[in-house]
């Protein structure tokens, strides 16, 4: 049963200031135990390009979809929906009443949440073929009514909240937020080394198989991935705040739940609106940083220069522009940076931005319907990369490639594409990485990219196995 909420129109969000911290990871802690947390961390000062950290726990509602079923649950009640899991996201939303933006604020409660890859299931027919050996949800996210929102280009830290929250809650969070953080140290440790899913001979194979398929036509570009996992011990929290050292990204997330826990270091947005304003940057080129700076330099230039990378972006570009189009009004679509170079702890980046103007009475959760999953990290033509993934990846993928982000009930939107992330789930972490596959792709190359990709942070957790 839908919960309607009323207020008058003057109805404003609570705010509350906080003591600023640069290493917003203390308030998350302090929240951690309240259930459900959800920390979107920019990384800063580390990392470049970010400027938000959005923490919030204790969620009012909770939407869930694995393998098929769709439920909603709330503190006293459950229920199964019958929506598809697009669908039920604004649906929720709906129940709550829009607040007018504040600028200072991206999130004045709202969803936050994950939308796994294998969620594009619930919009088109898939095979499937690869095993589904991992039990994580392709989707969870929760209605949140509070968050602590962290300013680093402001230095303020708020704790806001949208006019639905009770005073009980209000002061739950309160108290929580401003008493001595109680999280347990306990120690994360990996078992044995990470391995992955596919030997170099496999991968060979596979890319060998898409080459075939690009020349019969089926494609101009699929992603192809491969998987890492080793069992662990102890907190993954632990393992989130030593990565977040050494590959600070702006589009970073942890988050957990009786599921398991996600380990983002994503360095790539997926889709942002503000005012109906759309924008998408999809990654595709990769370069290894140097060991000098003249190395480095070197780096830079060959990706700049480079006309399969080059090539490779304007597909998954002219993808993402048609995407765009379903939901964007006629003749909004523009690409204002095209073949930008971005530079991060390991990797520099060959990105572009698409924006676009959301049309009259689309909604963010129809953006998000329609350009799921990602172009960057499908192929094109996007469907049929989706199943010649499914034929040659041996795992589904799970969190991989899929998303993360929060849709504000002030109307403002922004998601990651979840690369560069980790899965904590039955006692075993798993990390993926992958590349887009052209017609003059060479082989050798793209298996060192993924691990290029990945390395520092692998590199990283195994420096905690027991010798």
């Amino acid at each position: 049963m839908r919960r309607f909420v009323r207020f008058r129109k003057a109805a404003l969000i609570r705010r509350h200031s906080l003591p600023y911290e640069e290493d917003s990871s203390t308030y998350f802690e302090r929240v951690r135990s309240l259930g459900n947390p959800v920390y979107l961390d920019s990384c800063q000062p580390a990392a470049l390009f970010g400027r938000f950290d959005i923490i919030s726990a204790a969620p009012e509602a909770l939407i869930r979809y694995h393998r098929g079923e769709l439920t909603l649950q709330r503190a006293t009640s459950g229920e199964t929906l019958t929506d598809n899991p697009f669908d039920a996201l604004r649906n929720l939303l709906d129940q709550y009443p829009q607040v007018a933006r504040e600028k200072e604020f991206p999130f004045c409660g709202g969803l936050l949440g994950h939308f796994a890859y294998d969620l594009g299931r619930s919009l088109e027919a898939i095979p499937e073929q690869a095993a589904d050996d991992i039990a994580f949800p392709e989707m969870r996210a929760g209605l949140y009514l509070w968050a602590v929102i962290v300013d680093h280009r402001l230095k303020q830290a708020t704790l806001v909240a949208h006019p639905a929250i009770s005073d009980s809650q209000w002061q739950l969070a309160l108290n929580q937020l401003t008493a001595a953080s109680t999280t347990a140290e306990d120690q994360f440790r990996l078992k044995k080394a990470f391995a992955s899913n596919v030997d170099e001979a496999g991968y060979r194979h596979a890319l060998n198989r898409i080459d075939d398929y690009i020349h019969a036509g089926d494609c101009y570009q699929v992603n192809f991935a491969q998987r890492f996992s080793a069992p662990y011990s102890g907190d993954p929290w632990q393992a989130y705040k030593q990565l977040r050292q050494h590959a600070p990204t702006p589009f970073a997330a942890y988050m957990e739940s009786d599921d398991g826990e996600i380990l983002s270091l994503s360095p790539e947005r997926f889709l942002f609106t503000l005012e109906n304003r759309v924008e998408t940057k999809p990654i595709k080129g990769t370069r290894p940083r140097g060991k000098t700076p003249e190395e480095d330099q070197q780096q830079r230039d060959d990706l700049s220069k480079a006309i399969k990378d080059r090539a490779e972006n304007l597909m998954i570009v002219d993808l993402l522009r048609n995407d765009l189009s379903k939901v964007c009004a006629f003749g909004s679509v523009r690409v204002p940076k095209l073949f930008d170079i971005e530079s991060y702890a390991n990797v520099h980046h060959l990105v572009t931005t698409v924006t676009g103007k959301l049309d009259q009475g689309q909604h963010p959760v129809d953006l998000l319907k329609h350009c799921f999953p990602g172009g960057s990290i499908t192929g094109a033509p996007k469907i049929r990369a989706m199943e010649i993934i499914d034929e040659l990846e041996p795992h589904r993928r799970s969190i991989y490639c899929g998303s993360i982000g929060y849709i504000s009930l002030c109307g403002r939107m922004d998601t990651s594409i979840t690369i560069r992330t980790l899965l904590c789930h039955d006692n075993k972490i798993h990390c993926w990485a992958g590349g887009g596959i052209v017609a003059d792709s060479d082989i050798a190359s793209e298996y060192a990219e993924t691990f290029s990709k990945v390395n520092n942070l692998l590199g990283t957790l195994e420096t905690t196995i027991q010798k």
